[in-house]
Formats: C-alpha cells, sequence, structure tokens
C-alpha cells in the first residue's frame, strides 16, 4: 500500500435525501471511497442559546488525508446546516485490501 493516510470523517444531516445525495456526490467526485448512512440518530446539543433535539442522519465517510481538505470544502458548500458538522480522525489500523481500495476509489486515475 501507498504510505497514504486514510480518514474517517463524519458529518450528521437532516434527512436520508440530502444524506444520500451528499454520499453520492462525494463517491461521484472521488472524494470518498465509500460512505455509510446511517439513519435515525437522535442528536442534543445547544445551537444559538438554545438546548435543541433532531433525529439526523449519520455519514461515515472514508477518505485519504490528501482528498481531506477538498471533501471537507465540498460538504460545507453543499450541506444544509450553517455550521455542519464535519470531522475526522486518523486510522490506526485497518485490513490491508479495503484501505488499498480506499486509496485506488480517491485517486485521479482509473481503475479496473
Amino acid at each position: 500500500m501507498s504510505d497514504a493516510q486514510i480518514l474517517m470523517v463524519m458529518s450528521n444531516v437532516p434527512d436520508a435525501a440530502t444524506a444520500q445525495g451528499l454520499a453520492r456526490l462525494l463517491v461521484e467526485t472521488k472524494l470518498a471511497a465509500c460512505v455509510n448512512i446511517l439513519p435515525g440518530v437522535q442528536s442534543v446539543y445547544r445551537w444559538q442559546g438554545q438546548i435543541e433535539q433532531a433525529e439526523e442522519v449519520t455519514l461515515l465517510i472514508k477518505t485519504t488525508r490528501e482528498k481531506y481538505a477538498q471533501l471537507q470544502q465540498t460538504l460545507v458548500d453543499a450541506h444544509p446546516y450553517d455550521v455542519p458538522e464535519v470531522i475526522a480522525w486518523p486510522l490506526a489500523e485497518g485490513y490491508a485490501p479495503y484501505l488499498h481500495w480506499v486509496v485506488a476509489e480517491t485517486t485521479s486515475e482509473k481503475h479496473a
């Protein structure tokens, strides 16, 4: 495998349609190899001084550190929230063939 650092990026969105649209955008533009859509998340948070509670959909996005800045900007630009949650953490371990696949799917070259 290359020395690429694999990242897991998380973001919450308001509904399934938004989740599907963002997931497709990120994969089609090769900013992400895969996006898992996890429905039915209950979020409790403070926003503009008020405690809020909402049902949201979580996106788990697999990408590389090299693609992160562009992924973040694309996600923020397309996201319906004023201040979207976009957080990332590096993967410490993983199944090598899967990690190879993430790198291959987020590079510009065509792969078989």
